[in-house]
């Protein structure tokens, strides 16, 4: 079965410029991976009304299901939404649904605050789980806000509805240089054409110097590929089997 595929767009100059550290597209990566959906593309761009409808607008129609991180704050330049909309081709309307979430907090309804009840027209405000603040979805594109904590909640509020066949991992530790292991790689993935077949050197101290991960949705599929390594190894490089 293939997986569903997806992409990140992490919108944010301050990305781009080094005065952050994007932390949220490694915990996408994670947490997809565990639902069993295929990551094929992390993007960062500017907050840039055009350069975030280009990608929209190129994205869209490639892959299963995108999220995009920052952008949707109260101030001048969180324009995730106007690119979304531009890039879909479609006008930035108020959604009454958020627009009672932030009634909720309390405090005036100014123009900054208005601001964040904006979205695509057609977009649906999600209330999923015991989220203090609904996901805004329109297609199959999920519009996060950037600040990790909330990232992180509001994804991990839709692993559920996101989750499919998991991967199934095994890997093999090696005490032995990358290189010289490489042939009995080539060979594994050509007897295994569907592996997702990975292999890390590590360099200093350690109880291994390079750890080859197989992955598949098919488990057997998975320890027939190991086994073929294994056979094709001598045990003595052999560390240990995972």
């Amino acid at each position: 079965m293939a997986s569903p595929t997806a992409a990140i767009i992490v919108v944010g100059n301050e990305i781009l410029s080094g005065k952050v550290a994007d932390s949220n597209s490694a915990f996408a990566a994670r947490e997809l991976r565990a639902a069993g959906v295929s990551l094929e593309r992390i993007t960062v761009i500017p907050d840039d009304i055009g350069v975030i409808a280009d990608t929209v607008r190129d994205y869209q129609p490639r892959f299963d299901v995108i999220f995009t991180s920052g952008g949707v704050g109260p101030t001048h330049d969180d324009v995730t939404i106007a690119g979304v909309a531009r890039g879909l081709d479609v006008p930035v309307v108020l959604d009454p649904t958020l627009l009672e979430a932030i009634r909720q907090f309390g405090g005036e309804m100014t123009a900054p605050r208005r601001k964040m009840a904006e979205v695509p027209e057609g977009a649906e405000a999600l209330i999923v789980g015991k989220l203090n603040f609904p996901i805004v979805r329109i297609r199959n594109l999920y519009i996060l806000p950037g600040i990790p904590e909330i990232f992180r909640e509001k994804l991990s509020a839709l692993k559920a509805q996101l989750t499919t066949e998991p991967f199934f991992l095994s890997t093999v530790y090696l005490q032995v240089a990358e290189s010289s292991v490489a042939p009995q790689l080539n060979n594994t993935l050509s007897a295994f054409p569907q592996l997702l077949l990975g292999s890390y050197p590590k360099f200093g101290d350690g109880d291994y110097r390079v750890r080859v991960t197989f992955e598949s949705k098919d488990a057997g599929y998975v320890e027939r590929a190991v086994q073929h390594l294994v056979a094709q190894l001598s045990a003595s490089i052999i560390v240990r089997i995972e």
